[in-house]
């Protein structure tokens, strides 16, 4: 039977080494497989050939990385596939992104790929020259097919519901006139660029708790507690997403001397972040605890701050380096989370110093109702959430769209983005007074924490470079989609993983 063919990592060794010694030549071909079609089909039959066994792994479900709702097959349903073709002898899945430990279990004597791998500079992750290169050590060669080839991902995104109708009928314009290879080659223009990141330092916990139901003396829900983690969030996390994409970014925060947090945050940090920390000795730094339950579902958070302000003499400290240092930077972004690190007098030295300034006034429950991106007076690039926009124009139910003109007039912007949770994004060109609008695009959403620091990254780099509103929207877009597939802050954003979802969304 073909399940027969379905074998576990433990087992594979022994499977290897008895064919091994009954004289036979081993193939291998890796990949995820999770739309089989034709050209799978050809591509397994004309690797078969290649020697006497023929194992194919498969990428395990956790690991897969080819985009929103992937994989649409789990890997028990794709390894049963796989198990079906006569061509194929053992199929079993791989824990891990890559194929090297597979690799070193099977040390095959031919490895075969698609065509589609033959040119190395068009792995963006750099995975299929490891492979080979492991390949090579064992005594084995590569082989690249020929076949006819058909794209899985354009066949998910055209007829699965991987993407919403609007998702598709947008990828679809945006197609007529862009590539991915162009927009890739476009965000290689930011690599150069010196960053300034300037905002508040925020550890974000969060609690994982069980629900136990109402306490027998109130109304107050009992939980019982499971486990917890801690983030590096606010300006930390902004910091950490731009360093991915560029090769210098300093970052401006502040710390309370009283638990700074000092080592968790440095540990967090990419090599090519350098921090300047200002220590606030009457305070902690800034810690938000969330108590959430396995759903992730927020039940409560509790923010641990003694202090509404950091000292005036911190910002004058901090007013005074970034007087002498501005001018050093390209681009300044400043996710400012009104926690009380970025005085008046900071936002007024940004908007008339900065070359480039690209600004987030977030609204949270420490600061709702009097924070708003009006404290800036010059701001190149705006983005914003709707409730945001809303407040910073005090209008409940004007259109979006004059609502935006409105605050990019006020701040001087020449961009502005509107970010609008489930119903995607707005993004505005205001030179060339172009409107574009971006659906949603990820349909799975396990934490929206983090998402806007996220697009905000983006899309100020993006404007910067003079991208156009197309591929600042939807890069910016992206990159948001990623970020609400994890839980906070949990991993800064990857250019690889990035690249590999607008390929396959480009599909």
């Amino acid at each position: 039977m073909s399940n027969d063919k379905v074998v576990e990592l433990s087992s594979l060794r022994d499977i290897v080494v008895a064919k091994r010694q009954s004289g036979c030549s081993l193939v291998l071909c890796h990949g995820t497989f999770d739309l089989m079609h034709a050209g799978h089909v050809k591509h397994l039959q004309r690797a078969k050939t290649e020697g006497d066994i023929l194992f194919v792994t498969i990428t395990a479900d956790a690991f897969v990385n080819k985009g929103f709702g992937r994989p649409v097959f789990n890997q028990k349903l794709r390894s049963e596939t796989l198990a079906a073709l006569q061509c194929v002898d053992y199929v079993c899945v791989a824990e891990e992104p890559t194929a090297l430990a597979v690799i070193e279990i099977i040390q095959p004597d031919v490895y075969v790929k698609g065509s589609d791998y033959v040119v190395g500079s068009e792995d963006i992750t750099g995975n299929i020259e490891k492979e080979k290169s492991a390949v090579e050590y064992h005594g084995g060669r590569t082989v690249f097919t020929d076949e006819i080839t058909f794209s899985s991902s354009s066949l998910l995104n055209e007829y699965y519901d991987v993407l919403s109708e609007p998702a598709r009928n947008y990828l679809h314009g945006l197609k007529k006139d862009f590539t991915s290879d162009l927009m890739i080659e476009m965000l290689g223009r930011f690599s150069n660029y010196n960053v300034l990141v300037v905002g508040d330092a925020i550890i974000d916990e969060y609690h994982y708790t069980e629900p136990l139901g109402q306490t027998g003396k109130g109304n107050l829900l009992a939980v019982k507690y499971v486990s917890e983690e801690q983030f590096a969030g606010g300006a930390i996390a902004v910091a950490n997403h731009v360093a991915g994409f560029v090769n210098k970014v300093t970052l401006v925060t502040g710390l309370g001397s009283q638990a700074s947090y000092e080592s968790f945050i440095r540990g967090k940090l990419r090599p090519n972040v350098t921090p300047n920390f200002f220590y606030n000795d009457a305070d902690s730094t800034l810690v938000k605890r969330r108590f959430v339950d396995m759903d992730m579902d927020k039940l409560f958070e509790v923010y641990f701050q003694k202090k509404e302000h950091f000292p005036q003499y911190i910002q004058d400290q901090v007013s005074d380096w970034l007087l002498e240092n501005l001018n050093k930077f390209d681009v300044v972004l400043v996710p400012d989370f009104g926690n009380g690190f970025i005085s008046q007098g900071m936002a007024d030295i940004l908007s008339t110093n900065a070359t480039f300034l690209a600004v987030n006034a977030q609204i949270n429950s420490g600061n709702r109702g009097y924070h708003a991106i009006t404290r800036y007076s010059k701001v190149n690039f705006v983005s914003l959430n709707e409730p945001e926009l809303r407040l910073a124009t005090h209008s409940r139910s004007l259109d979006l769209g004059g609502l935006a003109k409105k605050i990019a007039a006020a701040v001087g912007a020449s961009s502005i983005a509107v970010t609008r949770g489930t119903k995607g994004a707005m993004f505005l060109d205001v030179e060339n007074n172009l409107l574009v609008e971006i659906p949603a695009l990820s349909s799975k959403v396990v934490d929206r924490i983090g998402a806007g620091d996220t697009f905000l990254s983006m899309a100020g780099l993006c404007v910067k470079a003079s991208l156009p509103v197309n591929i600042s929207g939807f890069v910016a877009s992206v990159s948001a989609a990623m970020s609400v597939q994890s839980v906070c802050n949990r991993t800064p954003l990857d250019p690889a993983k990035l690249y590999r979802n607008i390929t396959t969304l480009m599909k």
